[in-house]
């Protein structure tokens, strides 16, 4: 139930686009908000939805991955993870993306939860999947544009990776942390 003071949603009195590739959209908006006040200029990021998996195989180890990420200039923990491609279903780009960046497939998949980078400035979401029960199914088939390492751990290896700070990632934060939380309750 809604509480009956919350804020109401702004109203947008311009709205342009400033700059449009697949990967990088922004949108300037002119805002109203209820109580009179104003903002000339907000900006939105659109990108197209996302996927991670907390991947777990048969013998209980997580399926984790290992990549450099030059917004940060360093290689950290993360989760399998990808872009939801156009008219894609969010659990097929989930498994397409686990069997490509890791070879696993397979198994028991259910929606983990659904985050948002920061609901502030994104348009997009990311769809957390758990899938339970993966099998090595292949090699990987890594773009052109990927250097990926897979490592295999136990759930007490991912949550010492998660307390000494190797996993940077918040959106892969938060589904590792949900999911070690329900195995201890």
């Amino acid at each position: 139930m809604t509480p009956d003071n919350d804020p109401r949603p702004w109203q947008v009195e311009r709205s342009e686009y400033i700059h449009t590739l697949p990967w990088f959209t922004v949108r300037k908006e002119a805002i109203r908000m209820e109580n009179g006040g104003t903002i000339p200029n907000y900006f939105i990021f659109e990108y197209p939805d996302w996927v991670n998996v907390v991947a777990v195989t048969t013998d209980n180890q997580l399926v984790l991955i290992r990549q450099y990420r030059h917004g940060l200039a360093g290689v950290h923990y993360e989760l399998c993870a990808g872009v939801v491609d156009p008219g894609e279903d969010p659990l097929v780009a989930a498994q397409r993306e686990l069997l490509e960046e890791t070879g696993f497939g397979g198994g028991h998949w259910e929606p983990l939860m659904t985050l948002s980078a920061n609901p502030g400035t994104h348009s997009n979401l990311t769809h957390a999947f758990l899938a339970t029960g993966v099998e090595l199914k292949q090699a990987q088939h890594l773009e052109s544009t990927e250097e990926i390492t897979v490592h295999l751990v136990s759930q007490e290896r991912a949550i010492a990776i998660i307390n000494s700070g190797e996993m940077m990632q918040s959106l892969h934060l938060a589904p590792l942390l949900k999911y070690c939380l329900n195995q201890n309750s």
